[in-house]
């Protein structure tokens, strides 16, 4: 399939990458607080902390470079208040609750499901093509995530109707975000819709928790305040902004793939990171492995007609 106008399909697997990346680090980052600060840190708290902090960079970004781009109407408030709970909020939320009642690697699996129906919606009502590289990017990213958690070979899926079914749930929502920002892409800039969507979803904490109180006293520690404040830049204002823009440029489904890399990225970094350092096995390697090779299987019809394009459109010499 050729490139729509003003879409640039590498610029959006690069993006879509980088997202993979922050999220890993900011997975990397939670793990960290969790596990070597000594403190208890609850998730729900970790994640209101994160969204409101991220709104705070990026309205004074917006309020200093790009004004224009906070300006909305009343009638779209209520897309971006859904986009902001359904789509960013709720996926932590029901994330997280799949962690306390599974494990994580059944946690992550489960999340990961979303590219099977972001491909199902994309096709049906999104005017996405069915080509052979979609299923069979979407198998081979949702097998070798399984192998990079451990699901299979490792620790093994700790199964429970409760905890599937939030798993289920963080896969949904998961894959809500990635519809609906694909659905705005034309209609608002990205940071406008990252900015709002991300306020909401503070709001959404706020109500949640009771108030700022929790959020107040996990970042009165000055490591946990740098440590958060770093997940609401690199984590979560930049990742989630590139995977937006992405979506300007490829498929919802192609993008969904290409943000399988987290766990494998995330994988790496555990076994570089010494704190946090966990050996991986051969399984996790080609689980890695099969995860970027899914990546390059869904750009495969768009090299192909690239190919095709520059044999059939030879470049004519320069007049002498």
């Amino acid at each position: 399939m050729i490139a729509a106008s003003g879409q640039r399909p590498l610029r959006g697997y690069l993006l879509a990458g980088l997202a993979a990346a922050g999220w890993a680090v900011g997975g990397l980052t939670a793990k960290w607080l969790f596990v070597s600060t000594g403190t208890s840190v609850d998730p729900a708290t970790l994640s209101g902390a994160r969204a409101l902090l991220a709104t705070g960079i990026l309205v004074v970004y917006l309020l200093l470079f790009r004004r224009r781009d906070l300006r909305v109407s009343w009638r779209q408030l209520p897309f971006l208040a859904g986009f902001g709970i359904f789509g960013l909020a709720l996926v932590h939320m029901t994330y997280f609750a799949a962690i306390r009642l599974t494990n994580v690697p059944t946690a992550i699996l489960l999340e990961y499901l979303a590219p099977v129906l972001v491909l199902g919606v994309s096709v049906a009502f999104l005017g996405e093509k069915m080509t052979w590289a979609l299923p069979g990017g979407v198998v081979l990213s949702i097998t070798g995530c399984a192998l990079m958690v451990g699901a299979i070979g490792g620790d093994g899926l700790k199964v429970s109707p409760a905890g599937i079914a939030w798993g289920l749930a963080a896969a949904f929502f998961f894959a809500l975000y990635t519809l609906l920002g694909k659905y705005a892409a034309p209609r608002f800039s990205p940071w406008t819709l990252l900015t709002y969507g991300l306020g909401f979803a503070a709001l959404f904490w706020l109500v949640w928790l009771g108030g700022p109180r929790p959020i107040i006293v996990l970042l009165s520690d000055p490591n946990r305040l740098l440590a958060v404040s770093a997940m609401a830049l690199f984590s979560t204002v930049i990742p989630f902004g590139a995977f937006l823009i992405a979506l300007h440029h490829i498929d919802a489904t192609k993008a969904s793939i290409t943000a399988t890399l987290e766990p494998v990225l995330a994988g790496v970094g555990t076994y570089l990171i010494p704190a946090l350092y966990e050996p991986l096995s051969l399984l996790q390697l080609a689980g890695g492995a099969m995860v970027l090779v899914a990546v390059v299987v869904v750009q495969a019809p768009h090299l192909m007609a690239r190919a095709r394009r520059g044999i059939e459109e030879p470049t004519l010499p320069p007049p002498a």
